[in-house]
């Protein structure tokens, strides 16, 4: 394999416009990541508010539950 030597200068120029290409070019790659890291952000917010400390018994869970699912049938 053949070594390539490349300034620094030459390397911020290059990733410089490899990321303005993908900004301009491929704008469902940055859609995608903006809406994950807000969906993200409001998925945290809600936990944080849900958590008051108090849980729920598993087996009474499960009890509505079943019954829940038994009564949509």
């Amino acid at each position: 394999m053949e070594s390539i030597i490349i300034s620094r200068n030459e390397l911020k120029k290059l990733i410089r416009e490899t990321f303005i290409d993908v900004l301009t070019n491929r704008k469902d790659l940055i859609e995608e990541a903006v809406i994950e890291a807000i969906e993200d952000i409001g998925l945290c917010l809600a936990m944080e508010e849900g958590r008051t400390g108090e849980f729920v018994n598993e087996k009474e869970f499960t009890k509505k539950l079943d019954k829940r699912l038994k009564g949509s049938k």
